[in-house]
C-alpha cells in the first residue's frame, strides 16, 4: 500500500478529523494562559512582548493577531497570581490536547494505550513544559543572534546586508525549532517504543506542510475569505479556530506518516 492510500484511509477509519477539531479546542484554551504565561517571564529574560509577537506574527492568520494583541494588552500588568493562573491554565489545557494527539497516535500505530492514567497525565505535562521551554529558547536566541549578526556585520561595514540575511535565518531558525518539537512529539507521545529517528519523517512531513497550509491559509484569509462578514465581531476566533482545526489535521497525518514507515520497516 501506497503512502498516499494509507492516510486517505486512515482519514476516516482514525477519525482524523474528529480528534483534529479536539485538537482546535484545546489549543484554543491554552493559546492565551500560555502567552500569559511567556509574558511574566517577560522581567527575567530579554524578551519583550513585540518578540513574542513576532514569534506568532510569522505564521498566524490575519486578523487574528489583533485579537491575541488586544487581549494581551488587558494582562500586561505584572502580577504574581496571573504567573499562577498561566501555568496552572497551560499545564492543564495543552495537557488535554496532548492527551487528544495521544490518542490520536494510537490509533495510528493501533496500539492501545498502555500507561496508567497518572503516568499519561505526567507525560503530557512533562512534553506541555518541554515544548514552553522550547518556545522560551525560540525567543530568546533571535535576540542574542540579531545583537551578535548587528556587531559582526558592523565591524565588516555590511549593515545593510545583515538585514536580508537576519530574515531568511530567522525563517530557517523558526523552522528547524518547530522540527524539534514535532519529533519530540511523535517520539514520546504515542504508547509504542521506537528509535528517535524513527519520528523524522512525521515531523519533516509536519513542519512543511504546517508551514506550507499555514501560509495558503493566510493567503486566502487576507485576500478571499471575509469572515467578519458572516460572523461579525468572532470572526477573529473563526479564524483562529480553523488554522488550529487544519493544524491539527497536518499533526494527526504526520503521525499517519510515521506509523506507515514503522509497517514498512516491520514488514521487511
Amino acid at each position: 500500500m501506497t503512502l498516499v492510500k494509507h492516510i486517505y484511509r486512515n482519514l476516516m477509519d482514525d477519525d482524523v478529523f474528529g480528534i483534529a477539531a479536539q485538537l482546535s479546542y484545546f489549543f484554543l484554551l491554552s493559546l492565551f494562559p500560555l502567552l500569559i504565561f511567556l509574558m511574566t517571564l517577560f522581567p527575567y529574560i530579554p524578551v519583550t512582548q513585540e518578540d513574542l509577537l513576532n514569534l506568532f506574527r510569522d505564521f498566524a492568520p490575519s486578523g487574528t493577531m489583533e485579537l491575541i494583541e488586544s487581549n494581551l494588552n488587558q494582562v500586561s500588568q505584572k502580577n504574581g497570581a496571573l504567573l499562577s493562573f498561566g501555568i496552572i491554565g497551560t499545564v492543564w489545557s495543552a495537557s488535554n490536547g496532548i492527551n487528544a494527539i495521544v490518542k490520536a497516535f494510537n490509533k495510528a500505530y493501533g496500539v492501545k494505550e498502555g500507561r496508567s492514567f497518572l503516568r499519561a497525565r505526567f507525560m503530557s505535562i512533562i512534553l506541555t513544559f518541554a515544548m514552553i521551554l522550547v518556545i522560551v529558547v525560540a525567543l530568546i536566541l533571535p535576540v542574542f543572534g540579531k545583537h551578535i549578526g548587528t556587531f559582526l556585520f558592523a565591524q565588516l561595514e555590511l549593515s545593510a546586508q545583515f538585514i536580508a540575511v537576519w530574515n531568511a535565518l530567522r525563517w530557517l531558525v523558526s523552522s528547524i525549532i518547530i522540527f524539534v518539537i514535532f519529533i519530540g512529539l511523535y517520539w514520546l507521545a504515542p504508547s509504542k517504543k521506537f528509535a528517535c529517528r524513527s519520528a523524522i519523517p512525521g515531523a519533516a512531513f509536519a513542519t512543511i506542510g504546517w508551514i506550507l497550509t499555514s501560509f495558503a491559509f493566510s493567503y486566502y484569509v487576507s485576500n478571499f475569505g471575509n469572515y467578519s462578514a458572516t460572523y461579525g465581531s468572532i470572526g477573529a476566533i473563526i479564524v483562529l479556530m480553523v488554522w488550529f482545526y487544519i493544524s491539527g489535521i497536518i499533526i494527526i497525518i504526520g503521525g499517519e506518516v510515521n506509523a506507515f514507515f514503522s509497517n514498512r520497516v516491520k514488514d521487511c
